[in-house]
């Protein structure tokens, strides 16, 4: 049973807080608190997002261009190392439509510049990790390969608490981590994802800068926050269903004398999806 959420419908709240011009200022705030800089004009900034008009399946969370470098910023809530050939693809699109706004000719026998690609992932799922992690793409090739491609990413656990020189340096991020502990804790304890959010945001400093922001926008956060709930819920209640379908076919399999398909069925999923057709195992 596949999914009927569209993954892609709603943009999240991190992109909400940093991935939208009228809010360039924080966007600054992060990229100097990442890189140690201290840039102070967020007109230097170009929100180049990639907006999944094609690529369903593809989408950034943040990108933008500032002092000739090309920074993708994604947000993780569950721990991914698959994020440098995601990173690979998102790149290639901006750089796509970079080349192509620029007019620039790649078939030129001159050498053409582009802007430094810089890829962080912003992770605040339960899994533990270090509070800086590099995930790299050669670790998904076989070892000792020798690829011609590497890509890395990375990784910034930003639960609260977490890389605190990170926090101190980018109060936007600081708060957003607040208000997503504060959320997840009223979750856990029983209320409901639009509630959580209601006195998560309330819960903030008076002086946060995004406070009064969440406020004015506290209708789409709700939204967000109910829709990306309603996701993982799905989630769970596919893979729910789909160890329930294993499980079902493995003991026929077992009743019928089939031992051997039983095990094949547990690690190849073609054999597997053809059991089911035929048995009409939904």
């Amino acid at each position: 049973m596949k999914s009927t959420i569209n993954n892609n419908s709603k943009d999240r709240i991190f992109k909400l807080i940093f991935g939208r011009n009228e809010n360039r200022e924080w966007t600054l705030s992060l990229y100097n608190a990442v890189n140690g800089s201290s840039y102070t004009n967020p007109e230097d900034i170009t929100i180049t997002t990639v907006e999944d008009a094609l690529y369903l399946s593809m989408k950034n969370d943040v990108s933008f261009l500032i002092a000739e470098t090309m920074n993708l910023y994604e947000h993780q809530s569950t721990y991914n190392p698959n994020m440098p050939v995601r990173m690979l693809m998102y790149a290639g699109m901006v750089y796509s439509k970079y080349t192509e706004e620029k007019d620039i000719n790649m078939y030129s026998s001159a050498l053409k510049r582009l802007p430094v690609p810089r890829l962080v992932t912003f992770y605040n799922g339960i899994k533990e990790t270090e509070d800086r992690v590099i995930l790299r793409l050669s670790d998904a090739f076989p070892e000792g390969s020798n690829p011609d491609i590497e890509v890395t990413v990375l990784m910034l656990n930003i639960n609260y608490g977490r890389n605190r020189e990170l926090m101190e340096h980018c109060k936007p991020l600081n708060d957003y981590s607040q208000f997503v502990e504060t959320m997840r804790r009223l979750k856990s304890e029983g209320l409901p994802p639009e509630e959580s959010v209601h006195l998560a945001i309330r819960r903030l400093d008076n002086d946060s800068p995004i406070r009064k922001y969440l406020l004015a926008n506290e209708a789409e956060v709700k939204m967000l926050a109910i829709t990306e709930y309603d996701e993982k819920r799905q989630r769970e209640l596919d893979r729910r269903d789909g160890e329930e379908r294993l499980a079902r076919l493995i003991l026929d399999l077992k009743q019928e004398g089939r031992v051997d398909d039983a095990f094949r069925a547990a690690e190849d999923a073609e054999f597997r999806d053809k059991l089911f057709e035929e048995r009409g195992i939904d």
